[in-house]
């Protein structure tokens, strides 16, 4: 029986902090959990013996010096896209520059060593790096002018085309704009190289279509780099075709049959937005044929709006002007309330958890009134399908208590809640003072009683969770000379730390498969090593730490070491 001990470190046990303990691992589970540490001079444990010593490094046992750092349960990313974070970064992957300059550049570079690509695909730009946040296919032109190229921006919810992309997706001055986006144009309406949202769609269609070894390797890359970051279980918001990709629910059955999933993911079938609950059926046989192993597809994604950046989040009152003006824009629902509730009362029925991305404050309302009418208190007997809101940036002050009167839980991408340029540029002057304070209210839903969980949004945001934490805490990014931001809805560490760990577990189920997302007992052994105890550090040093290592049932995933 393979047996390791973590000694020499502090342990946070998916709950609350312990300080210094060990912990010993036999066959993939948790079997002890230490305080203090194991005895000295006792026997070697064993799962049954309840001895509290440590074994020795022979016999197929392992010792893990911590060397003063942390062991934690492994971190579940409550809301990522792996496969399209993998992609991106096997191809044009601009998302570690911050610059027109530096992106361009990037560009150039990637499309002069790839001359045999018909397209230039990836993405990863930052709104604030351009003029309204809005890049031009001008700029695109100069280093890419022989081809199409297509580059979606770090949220997705817009892209930068070049002028080769817009004359093969015959895009002009008279092309109407979607229903569900717009296409950025010029004073004199000609297109200018940005689309919004459903515009998208209009030259993504037209691009090479990622074969399915494309979408394995994007896998496989993804899941290494999650690993890395020691995320090692995580909910796919998106199984379906969306923003030019393909559904990749074949590629996770594959991977699973093959072994090559490591991780356990729970895959959130896309809802089609233009249909209704017609839908419910097909998706139930979709969930029956892609779940086995370690991937289920036991929820449903509904993207209710957009994002503020491009005025298509849904708010309760009109935005601003650069003028500080009242405008008649309220953004977009993308499903019309009504029929969101029918959705969400066809999907609870049909046993699926409903995942809703919401990012203004009327969406938010629009889906805890859907909730609401499934008539599911917190303390209601019946199963509950832990729903799920993501994003959670606007919310009423109104609607905060109801989280956790309907029981439904806040998934927080707790990066965004800081003060960088595209919240000072982009968001703060077009909603407003008053409404600006609603942002991003940790705080108060924890203190609401509201079940916290954390995801990433990744590719749109690092997956980095020691970064997202350290935001949570300090409500401003690591190593960025800003003031917090809101910090009266800043929360402790330990708060921070559970709804990545037990609290994004649970929203996945794995409480009930396994007990990932604690150590105690009996739990799975999925951990995470960590460099050093940022408990035991000043809050303003979280963001420093770094992963050692990553487990899964108790077999090493990822090491620093190689």
């Amino acid at each position: 029986m393979a047996t390791t001990a973590f000694v020499n470190g502090a342990v946070f046990d998916g709950h609350a902090y312990l300080g210094r303990a060990d912990v010993l691992v036999e066959d993939g589970r948790v079997v002890l959990v230490a305080p203090g540490g194991f005895e000295t001079g006792a026997s070697a444990p064993s799962s049954t013996s309840g001895s509290a010593s440590a074994p020795s490094s022979t016999g197929g046992s392992e010792v893990v010096d911590l060397a003063g750092g942390l062991l934690s349960p492994g971190f579940t990313d409550a809301h990522c896209h792996p496969i399209q974070g993998g992609l991106e970064r096997l191809r044009c992957d601009i998302s570690e520059h911050s610059t027109r300059e530096q992106y361009l550049a990037a560009i150039k570079s990637y499309a002069d060593s790839h001359p045999d690509v018909s397209w230039v695909l990836g993405g990863g730009w930052s709104m604030p790096a351009f003029p309204g946040g809005t890049p031009t296919a001008a700029d695109l032109d100069s280093v890419v002018p022989d081809r199409p190229a297509f580059l979606p921006n770090r949220d997705h919810h817009g892209a930068w085309v070049n002028s080769r992309a817009l004359e093969v997706a015959g895009i002009d001055r008279d092309t109407p704009d979607p229903d569900d986006g717009r296409i950025e144009r010029d004073a004199d309406g000609r297109p200018t190289g940005t689309l919004h949202e459903g515009a998208m769609a209009l030259v993504s269609r037209h691009a090479p279509a990622a074969t399915g070894d494309d979408y394995y390797a994007g896998l496989l890359e993804g899941q290494r780099y999650l690993h890395s970051v020691g995320v090692t279980a995580w909910q796919d918001a998106i199984v379906g075709a969306y923003s030019g990709m393909d559904d990749p629910g074949a590629t996770y059955v594959k991977a699973a049959a093959n072994g090559d999933l490591r991780s356990h993911v729970v895959g959130a079938l896309w809802w089609e937005r233009s249909r209704g609950v017609e839908q419910v059926e097909e998706l139930q046989a979709r969930r029956e044929a892609l779940s086995g192993g370690r991937f289920q597809a036991r929820a449903v994604k509904i993207m209710q709006d957009g994002v503020a950046e491009n005025f298509t989040a849904a708010m309760l009152t009109p935005y601003l002007d650069i003028d500080g003006r009242v405008t008649d824009n309220l953004g977009h629902s993308f499903v019309e309330a009504g029929a969101l509730v029918e959705a969400v009362r066809a999907l609870d029925a049909a046993m699926f958890q409903v995942h809703v991305h919401a990012i203004g404050d009327r969406a938010t309302r629009e889906t805890l009134d859907a909730i609401e009418g499934l008539g599911m208190a917190r303390h209601d007997r019946r199963p509950a399908r832990r729903h799920h809101i993501a994003h959670i940036q606007v919310i009423h002050p109104d609607d905060v208590k109801r989280f956790a009167e309907l029981g439904v839980a806040a998934n927080a991408q707790a990066l965004w809640a800081c003060l960088e340029e595209q919240m000072s540029e982009l968001t703060i002057p077009f909603l407003g003072a008053e409404r600006s304070r609603w942002q991003y209210p940790f705080g108060d839903l924890h203190r609401s009683g509201a079940k916290l969980v954390m995801g990433s949004d990744w590719p749109v945001s690092t997956a980095d969770p020691m970064q997202a934490m350290h935001v949570a805490v300090n409500r401003a990014a690591y190593g960025e000379e800003q003031g917090a931001f809101l910090p009266e809805q800043a929360i402790d560490l330990e708060t921070a730390w559970a709804a990545y760990t037990s609290g994004s577990a649970w929203i996945n189920r794995r409480d009930e498969i396994d007990g990932a997302g604690v150590l105690a007992p009996g739990a799975a052994a999925d951990l995470v090593v960590l460099d050093r105890d940022p408990f035991a550090r000043p809050a303003e040093e979280i963001g420093a730490t770094a992963v050692v290592s990553s487990w899964i049932d108790g077999s090493v995933v990822y090491s620093v070491a190689g």
